[in-house]
This record gives C-alpha cells, structure tokens and sequence, in this order.
C-alpha cells in the first residue's frame, strides 16, 4: 500500500531557487559561494559504502569545512528485525535528534554529501529524502559529492578548495521531523505498483537478473519490476545527467504522463538516488524502503529472474 504524504503522479513540480537553478542538486562552485555568504547551510557528510569502513575514519582524513558526520547505519537506519529491509527507517525521533545534533533548524538550507563516484549520491540521497519525507523545505544534494569538491580548481586563482580535519561542534538544531512529506510503499503496494503502474528496481543489472546476489538471500527481482541502475543517472564524472537527459530515460523505461511510479534497490538507499534522479526529471516517485531485502525476507513473496520483468 501508499503511506504518508502526497499523490505520486508522473510530473512533478521541481522546486526552483529564484537564480531559476533546481534545488534537488547543488554545483561545487554554489556550494563554495553559498557557504562564504551570510547564510551558509548546513553540511552533513554521510559518506557510506557497504561492507566498507568509509564512514567517520575517512571524515577524520578531511572534510569540507564545517560539515558533521552523519552515521548510515544508526541515525538514517533503524535496527533490522525479522521481516524488514536491512535499512528500515530510523525512530522518529532517532532521526530527529541526529539532526538536530548536526545543527539543522526547520527552515534553514541543507546540503548533504556522499563520497561520489560509481556509488556517488547513494548515502546523500538516503538523508535528502529522508529530511523531504519528514517534512524539511530546503535541501540539496552535492552534485558529485566530496569527489567532486577535491576535483574542482577556482577559475582565477586554480586552487584547490579547502578541506578540514577537525570536527566541528555546530549549535543545536530545532528541526522536528514530521512524516509524510514524501510517498513510502510497503510490500503489497510495490507488488501491486509493479502491474498497474512502474515499478523500477535500482540494483545493478545483474542483481536484477538474478545472476548474482552478494548481499541478500535470494537472486532475482520483484515480479513485473523494471530494470534501472542507478549508475545510468550519472555523467563519467560522477555528476547527475541533465534533468532532460533523465527525463528521455525514464520515459523510455515506462514513466509516462499518468503513470505511477515506485522505486525499490536492496535495502532502500541507492533506491533513494533514483528517487532524486527522477525529481531533476520532472517524475515524482514511492519509496519502497524495505526494497528486495524486506520483499525477500518472509521467503514467501513471489521472485522473478532473468532480464524481463516476468
């Protein structure tokens, strides 16, 4: 079924900025002006990989300035139990207090980094959408994440950008999330969304084939489930494809003008870059947070395999 929050239609309207940019991404040189204003957003750092210890030592090496460490696995994440996903959604109020710690306020900007490249804007887009669904107005992705920052040399002068290693200690937020902000999908309404409507799984191709299966049970994919990597919304710089590029690929997958769309991937994160692919497109998307690891877990629901949706 739905839960929390608008109708899922095939357009959305994506938010501009007044400069008429769209306020789902953030540019490294908007990021670096913003931050040098007098109202510079808050940063959180969610760098993550699976099965790899990304997360705080790297922050310690260096971070942009003035950004927090945000934990995948305890502050974005709830404690798996029998019958979920490997990432069910945090308490409220765990995800509220992490925020706030970080500094956020209710109406103040956010930008939310990962650390880019092939798995670039997974983490990112696992908190964007999760400050979106609790109801935050103002936050942004960094387009090619911390990748993208180091890369990037300023016009006149070609230095580098600066980075950090001390941990900053931000003043306490007062955001208090309110769910609903953005459309979730449990099992039955993924099932039933992958016959009526577009079901798209984020997983690599050959996870979705059921060739291989390196982190859940069971290979294949959800019944009727299309086929979309998220590696195909990113340039080979590790940036978002233009939002008309996204548009021509969504369309062609089935994202048609009246068509309901939901997103699954294995545990609920990397489905969320997808979800952020489809709002630069103009296509408003259901999270389907438990993903393949949830729809998997009973052993009872059915499983398709091979390259069609089945």
């Amino acid at each position: 079924m739905y839960h929390h929050g608008r109708a899922v239609g095939a357009r959305a309207a994506v938010a501009l900025r007044e400069d008429g940019a769209m306020t789902a991404i953030i540019s490294v040189p908007e990021l670096a002006s913003d931050l040098a204003s007098g109202t510079p957003p808050v940063l959180l750092d969610v760098r993550y990989r699976p099965g790899e210890q990304l997360g705080f030592p790297a922050y310690r090496k260096g971070h942009i300035p003035g950004a927090v460490y945000i934990d995948l696995e305890t502050e974005l994440a709830g404690p798996a139990g029998p019958g979920t996903g490997r990432h069910p959604l945090p308490p409220v109020e765990v995800f509220g207090a992490a925020m706030r710690r970080a500094g956020v306020r209710q109406d103040g900007p956010v930008v939310v980094l990962d650390q880019g490249g092939v798995t670039g804007g997974w983490a990112a887009a696992r908190c964007w959408w999760m400050l979106r669904w609790a109801g935050h107005p103002d936050v942004r992705v960094l387009d090619g994440g911390l990748a993208a920052w180091i890369a990037y040399r300023e016009p006149e002068a070609g230095g580098a950008l600066p980075l950090a290693t001390e941990v900053p200690e931000p003043v306490e937020g007062d955001f208090v999330p309110r769910p609903g902000g953005l459309r979730t999908l449990d099992a039955d309404g993924a099932a039933v969304l992958a016959r009526r409507g577009l079901l798209l799984d984020a997983r690599a191709a050959e996870r979705y084939r059921g060739e291989v299966e390196p982190l859940d049970p069971v290979a294949g994919h959800i019944p009727g489930a299309v086929s979309a990597p998220t590696t195909d919304n990113l340039t080979d710089a590790g940036t978002f494809r233009s939002g008309q590029a996204l548009a021509e690929r969504f369309e062609a997958l089935g994202a048609g003008p009246e068509t309901e769309v939901g997103v699954y991937c294995g545990s609920g994160v990397s489905a969320a870059q997808e979800i952020l692919a489809l709002e630069l497109a103009g296509i408003d998307a259901a999270l389907y947070v438990g993903s393949w690891s949830e729809w998997t877990a009973e052993g009872s629901r059915p499983v398709a395999t091979g390259p069609e949706p089945g």
